[in-house]
């Protein structure tokens, strides 16, 4: 051992002794190794019995829902949403233990391909591994997240939920006023006379409106259409009545045919066990989440296991590269 090496053991053990002696030492010291992989790993958050071997997975949707990960003041943090999910149903399916999928959602939406990725790979598991799928709605599944529960067999929410928003939105802004009060102008040379569509330097034109227009209603049809094959109880005619962008409270959204039923997410978790066929049997319920994360119970948020002392979200549509169109409520959040 080197003489430095040598000090700075002496001097580690000298602390030590203070804090004993100043009667505040920890109980004891635990080291840890902790694994190097990133792969996720089935934690169980809940176990109805230690005889226990069938498997309920919980899979959660926390947040906007972009394909890119979420960024802050200082980059890019935690998971890219729609991998993650692809991850977690990924395990599920693998997992011949687990019986049904419990999707939790807590999500004002988010992008309008990003939304119907995750949707198209929850049909995907679905048919494939013929799994129930339960979605439950915590504090928000709207727009987005509203549309993502329509993947399920069966929808969920808690009494006071909110949910709905079921529409398109895509947000412009426009910055030719603050520009002329500073003496800026922007230059643009274009191939046609539609290139340049939505930039915010100039006013938007009446045919740029229009054509926007037009892409905003087909994709509002898209979301009809699978609210209508999640919910083939609502009326047509009714479901555009409804589908003009509000949200509800868990029991009016109930009463509009929007969700199946009220509870809580022990509900949610039963009701899995009957549609999986083992209502009456004992079972586990498992996350997937990193190797270093805790998880106390089945209420507790998955994060990315790493600690940011400085952590402003900034609005998707701020920092998005280009204009996007959202299935989002309350964008500016």
């Amino acid at each position: 051992m080197s003489a430095s090496t040598c000090q700075v053991s002496k001097l580690i053990v000298a602390l030590l002794g203070v804090s004993v002696l100043a009667g505040c030492a920890p109980t004891a010291f635990l080291i840890t190794p902790v694994s190097g992989s990133r792969s996720l790993e089935a934690h169980i958050v809940e176990s109805e019995s230690v005889l226990a071997i069938k498997r309920i997975a919980l899979i959660e949707v926390d947040g906007q829902i972009f394909n890119q990960r979420s960024s802050s003041l200082i980059g890019p943090a935690g998971d890219n949403p729609v991998v993650l999910f692809r991850e977690k149903l990924q395990h599920a399916a693998s997992d011949d233990r687990v019986k049904a999928v419990v999707l939790r959602i807590n999500s004002p939406g988010g992008g309008v391909t990003a939304t119907d990725m995750m949707y198209a790979d929850l049909q995907r598991f679905r048919t494939q591994t013929g799994k129930p799928v339960v979605a439950m709605m915590l504090d928000v599944a709207a727009s987005g997240g509203y549309y993502l529960a329509c993947g399920a067999d069966e929808i969920w929410a808690q009494p006071t939920t909110v949910t709905g928003s079921i529409g398109v939105i895509m947000i412009l802004p426009e910055l030719s006023g603050l520009m002329n009060k500073l003496g800026l102008a922007a230059n643009t040379i274009k191939s046609g006379p539609m290139k340049d569509a939505g930039s915010p330097f100039r006013p938007m034109k009446d045919d740029e409106r229009a054509a926007f227009q037009r892409i905003i209603d087909q994709m509002y049809e898209r979301f009809l259409a699978v609210v209508r094959e999640g919910r083939p109880k609502v009326p047509a005619d009714q479901l555009r009545s409804i589908a003009d962008g509000r949200v509800y409270l868990a029991q009016e959204a109930m009463g509009l045919g929007l969700v199946d039923r009220v509870g809580t997410l022990e509900d949610a978790i039963a009701a899995a066990k009957a549609r999986a066929g083992i209502a009456d049997s004992k079972v586990q319920v498992v996350e997937y989440a990193r190797p270093a994360e805790y998880r106390a119970n089945y209420y507790a948020r998955s994060g990315s296991g790493a600690v940011n002392m400085i952590n402003v979200e900034l609005p998707t549509w701020l920092t998005a590269e280009g204009p996007e169109f959202m299935y989002l409520w309350s964008p500016a959040r």
